[in-house]
């Protein structure tokens, strides 16, 4: 018998603003990989397809923090007003492997 999956214990409720932004986020940084991937099968120059990897990893580095903001906002406010200070344990090891 299969084990349920820890990560679908806990669920977040977004706002369709929030949802949307996140999303096209996701979407432009989607179009970036395929512009790299493009980029290395017409054998472009390393330093042109390094900028642009950077420009991925900028970019998804922007995802995180608007999504670690949404959640400190939100989820930990949340369980922290309801007594669930291990909130604050999670939150701290989720920084620490953004840190990595």
């Amino acid at each position: 018998m299969k084990e349920k999956c820890e990560c679908s214990a806990k669920k977040t409720e977004r706002t369709a603003e929030e949802y949307k932004r996140l999303v096209n986020r996701l979407n432009r940084i989607e179009g970036q990989i395929r512009g790299i991937k493009k980029m290395l099968e017409a054998n472009a120059y390393c330093p042109e397809i390094l900028t642009q990897s950077a420009a991925v990893t900028a970019a998804m580095n922007s995802f995180s923090k608007e999504l670690l903001s949404n959640h400190i906002h939100s989820c930990v406010v949340r369980d922290i007003k309801q007594g669930d200070e291990e909130v604050v344990d999670e939150l701290v090891a989720t920084i620490y492997k953004l840190m990595k």
